[in-house]
């Protein structure tokens, strides 16, 4: 099942090392199979305060994105962001498929 990685950006110091960090991030997914699905899009804001942007990676599934996070060649420019940012980073699996909200239900005993 796809996963996703997601960084929320809420804001950076974008000197020369997030330039780094952006020159060498995408060569850490490719072992892993991953590649941005939002990356620099400014996010349009329909509820509650979201400041800074927001990162999606996809990988093809959860496996796949904890190695790349745990990968050698990523905890090398890892501190480049979190050094230089105020962020937060999660993975999380997708959904199968035909998913629908209702499908929730049953996972926690309420369908």
């Amino acid at each position: 099942m796809t996963a996703y990685a997601i960084a929320h950006l809420r804001s950076v110091d974008f000197g020369p090392e997030i330039v780094r960090y952006l020159e060498e991030i995408d060569d850490t997914f490719t072992p892993y199979g991953g590649r941005f699905v939002v990356h620099g899009a400014e996010p349009e804001v329909h509820e509650g305060p979201w400041p800074g942007h927001v990162v999606v990676v996809e990988f093809p599934d959860l496996e796949q994105a904890r190695a790349w996070y745990r990968s050698p060649a990523y905890q090398a420019i890892l501190p480049l962001r979190t050094e230089h940012s105020d962020s937060s980073a999660i993975l999380v699996d997708g959904v199968p498929p035909g998913y629908r909200a209702r499908d929730y239900l049953a996972k926690v005993g309420r369908g």
